[in-house]
């Protein structure tokens, strides 16, 4: 039970059973099994960046405000870039704790490591406070560098009422007024841009084990 998609599912077992502290109602568990399902089912995902693309530039602010440029990153090694949904996302904050525990193995290979969301730079900061982050944690404001990677959705409206209905207010939390969020992914990016490993999952209770990007890069060092 020490890999990462344990605890995810170990949590969602509790979640989903109601068991304390969640008491999350069925019909809400059941709104997101199906927004979830329908998200599969439009093959977005497959649409989505992938391994061999040459992966979209940005520049973002990080969660202090200072500017941080892939192409900058780039010229130093590889880039492992992971986007999640929000500082809200219990999923999200433990991905993000489990990629702070594998950064130093990353190092190593050369690489550098950011993260991405949509939230706001106050959001930001209480993500890398509240998770003891060290690596940049960037803001895509309104979600254009997710949807460059073809990441980018819109909630349904019955899913949208049951986040509002529970203090998740991502036109508040992202300073959007448009209910988006990106599919959780990973990529490990070459220095040439080439995208050398992608993990793009609908399904925002899988996520891919830390140690599942150290072939990418060891293929980068090559």
């Amino acid at each position: 039970m020490n890999g990462l998609q344990a605890k995810l599912d170990a949590f969602k077992a509790d979640f989903e059973a109601g068991n304390p502290p969640y008491n999350a109602p069925s019909a809400v568990i059941e709104a997101m099994h199906r927004a979830t399902a329908e998200l599969k089912a439009s093959g977005q995902a497959e649409r989505a960046m992938k391994t061999g693309d040459k992966a979209p530039p940005f520049s973002l602010k990080d969660a202090e405000g200072g500017v941080v440029s892939s192409s900058e990153l780039l010229a130093t090694g590889p880039l492992i870039v992971s986007f999640y949904r929000g500082v809200w996302c219990p999923y999200c904050n433990m991905e993000l704790q489990a990629l702070q525990s594998a950064l130093p193995a990353y190092k190593k290979r050369g690489a550098q490591l950011v993260a991405i969301s949509p939230q706001t730079q106050p959001n930001s900061r209480r993500s890398a406070r509240e998770n003891g982050l060290t690596y940049p944690i960037l803001c895509d404001t309104r979600g254009e560098i997710g949807a460059a990677f073809g990441l980018k959705f819109s909630l349904p409206q019955y899913l949208a009422a049951f986040y509002q209905k529970a203090g998740i207010d991502l036109p508040r939390i992202n300073d959007d007024p448009e209910w988006t969020l990106p599919m959780p992914a990973r990529y490990v990016i070459a220095p040439s841009g080439i995208i050398l490993y992608a993990d793009v999952n609908p399904d925002y209770t899988r996520r891919p084990e830390p140690e599942a990007l150290l072939p990418a890069l060891r293929n980068a060092a090559r």
